[in-house]
């Protein structure tokens, strides 16, 4: 077995929103907090919204979504795929939780790690240079009278900041290394491509 690594930065070019879940009631607070660690206090990405995003990007991009009635693509479905070999890659490198016959889908050979506040950020946080959260007003508009209606709140991390990340990919025995490798780029391309995170149609969650 072979276990290759891809590091790097993820940079914010817009606010970043990723739900955190506030069991709490603030009068005139934030309503819609983002995730962050317990022992910092510092906004963070976790390796689930990465990785998630990442797979359900890659299943449209090779016409997968949708043939499993909304669940993530399974091998059970792996007839009606157009690209067989691309659905193939992409079953091993995230696994299929549902297939208990065939051990080469059972072991999802990618691990996305959390993604934590670049260290210069932090230094920076940490004399008090920047600051790592900042709240937005959403509201609806009335379409009759034009105006805002149900004004709340959302927690964003600033553009301009930047997290690391960490990849790692299992290469097993009769696994194609480069087709793994060529699906998990594709994969960040399309991230960036499209947005992370919460209200991307909104603008949110634009990364490089």
């Amino acid at each position: 077995m072979k276990i290759l690594s891809l590091t790097g930065k993820i940079k914010l070019l817009t606010g970043l929103h990723i739900g955190g879940g506030d069991d709490t009631m603030k009068i005139g607070g934030i309503d819609n907090q983002v995730i962050k660690d317990p022992l910092t206090k510092l906004p963070y990405i976790p390796g689930s919204s990465l990785k998630g995003k990442m797979r359900s990007l890659l299943e449209w991009d090779n016409q997968l979504a949708g043939l499993n009635n909304g669940s993530p693509f399974s091998s059970e479905k792996l007839s009606l795929a157009s690209n067989k070999d691309n659905a193939q890659t992409l079953l091993k490198l995230f696994g299929d939780a549902n297939n208990k016959k065939e051990p080469e889908y059972a072991i999802t050979r990618i691990s996305v790690g959390d993604s934590f506040l670049s260290q210069n950020f932090k230094d920076d946080y940490k004399d008090g240079k920047i600051t790592v959260s900042e709240a937005k007003y959403e509201n609806v508009i009335n379409r009759s009278s034009g105006t805002a209606e149900h004004p709340r709140q959302s927690e964003r991390v600033p553009a301009g900041l930047s997290f690391d990340f960490d990849i790692r990919v299992k290469v097993l025995d009769g696994d194609d290394e480069n087709a793994l490798k060529a699906m998990v780029e594709r994969g960040l391309e399309l991230v960036e491509k499209d947005y992370l995170g919460g209200s991307g149609s909104r603008g949110y969650g634009r990364v490089e």
